[in-house]
């Protein structure tokens, strides 16, 4: 972004990050609150991936309408679950909701744990080239051989991406293999050393939780997304086409409750291995938004997050 017409002019870009469970959607709800009583219209723009998608709700803790204090959301539920969520898709979208955030006069405040959305947002980012026919063979290996293949030939050509991803996730590993074998010296939707920011003014808000309080509450928090019932949320959009769905069907606790569904795995086994890779998740977020430079981290809560607020 170049420079700020007169009626965007001090608008601010707000990003709220960190790892899943450490009360980013509250925080940006308070700082939302702060700003609205200064006069400054703010509304929240939401960048975590399943957030994005109609009907999941518990699995991701996306906010009920109720929830949300009057304050105006953005980028919940517009798609469906058989849609591909992609971030080259994201990112104009949500560049675009923002610049009207600002033209109305207020502040955005972009809120989520999805490291590549939010950074695809803020920083001028950039997505390498896509190749039809190297992606259609790569993917053909992946159904032939399984993510565990591919994984090990990423790691051996560019380690630092094998270390962004997740080995079971095999859409992200056969996108960065996409990328290599394009001539690529490592995959090109990283974030850069010293990367630029889009808009001229974006605070970043790290939360974080200490670790064996967050492991704590994760575990916890994926028992009660059983309790409330996830596995009926899943049936639901089992029959709406999650199945069908190539991104929806492989988050973290949707793709064990359809397994439970099939008979596959008890409900202990379910539970047992969304917490597992939630936990693993959490790591890797931390990992990503570590990078972020100019960051400012606070816990949730903290006097330290009470004096972000007091400064907005």
């Amino acid at each position: 972004m170049t420079g700020s017409t007169p009626t965007t002019a001090g608008r601010r870009l707000w990003a709220v990050v960190g790892a899943t469970g450490t009360g980013k959607s509250d925080f940006a709800l308070d700082l939302a609150e702060t700003l609205h009583r200064q006069g400054n219209p703010a509304e929240i723009v939401n960048a975590d991936a399943m957030q994005l998608y109609r009907g999941m709700d518990i699995g991701t803790a996306k906010l009920s309408v109720a929830e949300r204090r009057g304050i105006p959301h953005h980028l919940l539920d517009v798609r469906d679950v058989t849609d591909e969520a992609a971030v080259a898709w994201y990112q104009p979208l949500a560049r675009s909701v923002i610049t009207g955030i600002h033209e109305r006069g207020g502040d955005a405040i972009l809120v989520g744990g999805s490291g590549l959305y939010v950074s695809s947002v803020i920083f001028d980012f950039r997505f390498p080239p896509r190749d039809a026919a190297l992606r259609a063979r790569l993917e053909a290996e992946l159904d032939e051989h399984g993510a565990g293949a591919l994984f090990e030939r990423l790691r051996e050509r560019d380690p630092a991406t094998a270390d962004r991803i997740d080995p079971k996730n095999g859409r992200r590993i056969v996108r960065a293999l996409e990328v290599l074998e394009q001539g690529a010296a490592t995959h090109g939707a990283a974030l850069p050393d010293a990367p630029d920011l889009w808009h001229p003014q974006t605070p970043i808000v790290g939360l974080h939780t200490p670790r064996e309080v967050l492991v704590e509450r994760l575990d916890r928090r994926v028992e009660r997304m059983w309790r409330d019932g996830m596995l009926g949320e899943v049936e639901r959009l089992r029959d709406a086409g999650i199945e069908r769905g190539v991104t929806a069907s492989r988050a973290i606790g949707y793709a064990q409750a359809l397994a439970q569904l099939r008979r596959e795995v008890t409900e202990q086994d379910a539970v047992a291995e969304t917490q597992a890779l939630t936990r693993r998740y959490a790591r890797r977020q931390v990992s990503w938004f570590k990078r972020y430079p100019g960051i400012e981290w606070t816990e949730s809560g903290s006097a330290e997050a009470q004096r972000i607020l007091d400064g907005a």
